[in-house]
């Protein structure tokens, strides 16, 4: 198997995201957002064939092993740090660039007031986009060339269009994870929730009733379950 190079700012990544995810409360006291992001892709809307049988004495509950499938769907979810809830959810059958980029309009949509945006989320392509750095740019105010993609200016590459959006002055920064470090997402924390909570065991006869159980457990959750995750892990580089 081909290893992907390691990350010549692995290390500069991991503690700046621990640094924001740290300082995420006292953050929120300025007015300041802090927010992980990610796509739950290929949700499953599974169809048991026949019903669980319940427990009886002496004999776990079994379930039915053949099923019918009915299609998938893709959740993107924005977990507030601060706050421990869900603050906005995006379920469709697509994760395409506009999906993004319209779920990230609708999360700063739901706080016109707040004086910074941190996002955290992975170095997925669609997370790098030239209509997210256009998107930015307005955003911000900024009256400036941004080149032309795949061949100059900020627009150039994704390493290019990286750069901008991690822009610190920005209201809008991106903090990107290292490749292969899903671990540094809160939201994936928050994803293991669902599956253990609500995908699992579940039985689902259409898209549209797993769409809407996805949105039930996400009002559920932020209602009955939310608070900020306890982090723990400082960003120190680990050394022999």
């Amino acid at each position: 198997m081909v290893e992907s190079p390691p990350d010549p700012e692995f290390d500069e990544k991991v503690n700046d995201i621990c640094e924001i995810y740290l300082s995420a409360i006292e953050r929120a006291e300025r007015g300041e957002r802090t927010i992980s992001i990610d796509e739950m892709t290929g949700i499953q809307a599974l169809e048991r064939k026949a019903p669980d049988q319940p427990m009886r004495p002496g004999q776990l509950q079994r379930r039915e092993f053949e099923y019918i499938r009915h299609g998938t769907q893709t959740l993107i979810a924005s977990f507030d740090v601060a706050q421990g809830q869900i603050a906005t959810a995006r379920v469709g059958d697509t994760r395409t660039e506009a999906d993004y980029l319209n779920h990230l309009q609708q999360l700063l949509a739901t706080d016109p007031k707040a004086s910074k945006w941190h996002l955290v989320m992975d170095c997925l392509n669609t997370h790098q986009s030239e209509s997210l750095v256009r998107w930015v740019a307005q955003t911000e105010g900024l009256d400036i060339d941004l080149g032309v993609k795949g061949e100059s200016g900020m627009l150039q590459s994704m390493p290019s269009r990286a750069e901008f959006l991690r822009n610190p002055n920005h209201k809008i920064v991106f903090h990107f994870t290292p490749k292969h470090c899903s671990w540094l997402n809160q939201i994936e924390m928050w994803f293991g929730i669902l599956v253990r909570k609500l995908l699992k065991r579940a039985n689902f006869i259409s898209k549209a009733q797993l769409k809407t159980r996805l949105l039930e457990f996400i009002d559920y959750f932020n209602r009955t379950m939310a608070k900020p995750f306890k982090w723990t892990y400082q960003g120190k580089a680990l050394k022999q």
